[in-house]
């Protein structure tokens, strides 16, 4: 009996430890997911003041951060960010490092805003668990960063009507789940990677030197091929100028002897003299 009650007694300790555990953690992701929004909001020049006047931060009601406009909580009484949407609201800045801080997110939207700077190197370490992410319609440059092959959650990117410059990373074949791909309408340059999904040409269309299926064949003029060109070139140059110098050479050099001869015969008449001399040797 008394083993019995230090069973039931040692169940509900652990029960207590558990739940106060639970607890901790969920105090401390909702402590990050709120510093997280706040450093967004300070991150951005909010041109028309949608942030301004829904992100409120002045509560400390459970949930109160999915009321803001734009965000997703995965339940509405419980401050963990689950979506960030932020479409076409005329925000101003660069990539919100401080986004990691949303630790449970899986959707970030900062679409046809001014967002400017290169798309951070490390961007898998900020979103490690995002399954769509839309960074279109801003003024994004750089390369498109080979890290984001490492968000290996990912259905959607989309990168489209930016100013991304360099190749399509071949590292982003290796995202199994992604459906969605577009980076049209950008700058970028070199042959389209081989893809699980067959992406149609409006994924890649409006990138003046990008090539490859779906869009027109790349050129075949790679560098060794141009090295030997004119490698080949300036041999046969070299070999046309020595031809050519001979000949002038052999010109120079008959016309030479020609003049000699007549410097030492001027009349032309010196076989004659030589064959009289002959003649008058036979007659003595």
């Amino acid at each position: 009996m008394i083993m019995v009650l230090h069973s039931r007694v040692f169940v509900l300790l652990v029960s207590v430890m558990v739940l106060l555990l639970l607890g901790c953690t969920l105090s401390f992701a909702t402590k990050d997911d709120i510093e997280c929004l706040k450093s967004i909001k300070a991150s951005f020049e909010d041109s028309f003041g949608y942030l301004n006047s829904s992100w409120n931060f002045n509560n400390d009601t459970e949930g109160f951060i999915c009321r803001f406009t734009g965000i997703d909580c995965w339940h509405p009484d419980e401050n963990r960010v689950l979506n960030i949407r932020l479409s076409d609201m005329g925000l101003k800045g660069v990539f919100p490092r401080d986004i990691i801080k949303c630790k449970s997110m899986t959707g970030l939207d900062l679409s046809s805003n001014k967002l400017y700077g290169k798309i951070p190197s490390d961007i898998a370490k900020l979103i490690p668990y995002v399954t769509s992410l839309d960074l279109s319609s801003n003024n994004f440059s750089g390369e498109i960063p080979k890290n984001l092959a490492n968000c290996s959650f990912l259905n959607i990117l989309n990168l489209d009507h930016n100013k991304l410059t360099g190749p399509i990373p071949p590292e982003l074949t290796l995202l199994s789940r992604m459906k969605t791909f577009t980076v049209a309408y950008n700058l970028l340059t070199g042959p389209i990677p081989v893809f699980r999904t067959a992406y149609s040409v409006d994924s890649f269309t409006n990138n003046p030197a990008l090539c490859g299926k779906p869009l027109d064949q790349c050129r075949v003029t790679t560098k060794g091929t141009k090295t030997g060109v004119i490698a080949g070139a300036a041999v046969g140059g070299v070999t046309f100028a020595a031809i050519g110098t001979a000949i002038v050479l052999f010109f120079y050099y008959r016309k030479v002897s020609v003049m000699r001869k007549k410097d030492d015969d001027p009349d032309g008449n010196k076989w004659t003299k030589s064959l009289n001399g002959a003649k008058g040797i036979k007659a003595s």
